[in-house]
């Protein structure tokens, strides 16, 4: 079965030219486009796609309400990779936030473009840059900080969410640890149960947010 992608952006090239990029791709299809945020949930549910590439900033509804509203009001969501020009746009932390999987330059190369909707659709989020750890740091806050403590992660479970914030996958978790990858599936299943988080994204915003990890 070929991952299956839903794209939505104000801008038709943008639109055009990722879909040149992904369908060139033996075991990934487009099978829908939109050019706003409004589109999305009707679009989703007539679609199912596995990913959703979605522009952070359009004219009617932005990448930020698109992505609470597809996430409030369809059972088993789509992966949502939000798309953006700046990396340090404050919009890309809002929708990474509200639940976004992981985010991408609209200056990626093909290779890259390719690789995050992969890489999402797997499960585990994309690297953040070293701007939105920075921008996931100034978020900080009492309340984080509470959670974080009240989550009472133990030794190892805090080692693999700090490398998890750094971008690792599991795969990439286990040989650092010297474990298997069912071993650090349990333990992020366990990272993201005790920090209330919906997806490994939003446990590392967690991290930056509480000051558990700090920007590099």
């Amino acid at each position: 079965m070929p991952l299956t992608v839903l794209l939505v952006d104000d801008e038709p090239l943008v639109r055009a030219g990722l879909r040149a990029v992904l369908e060139a791709q033996p075991d990934i299809e487009v099978v829908g486009e939109a050019a706003d945020g409004a589109a999305v949930v009707p679009l989703v549910r007539a679609v199912r796609p596995d990913v959703v590439a979605m522009d952070v900033r359009m004219p009617l509804l932005d990448g930020i309400e698109a992505t609470r509203a597809v996430l409030r009001a369809v059972p088993d969501p789509p992966k949502i990779v939000v798309i953006t020009t700046f990396e340090n746009d404050e919009y890309v932390y809002g929708a990474l936030r509200a639940g976004a999987d992981g985010f991408l330059l609209k200056r990626a190369r093909p290779a890259e473009i390719v690789h995050a909707v992969r890489l999402v659709a797997a499960g585990e989020s994309l690297l953040f840059p070293a701007a939105v750890r920075r921008l996931a740091a100034a978020y900080g806050n009492a309340p984080a900080r509470a959670a974080m403590e009240r989550a009472a992660l133990t030794e190892r479970e805090a080692a693999v969410l700090r490398l998890m914030a750094r971008g690792l996958s599991n795969a990439e978790i286990a040989a650092e640890l010297i474990v298997g990858t069912e071993t650090v599936k349990s333990h992020v299943s366990a990272v993201l149960a005790k920090l209330g988080a919906r997806d490994r994204t939003q446990a590392v915003i967690a991290a930056y947010e509480s000051g558990f990890v700090a920007p590099h």
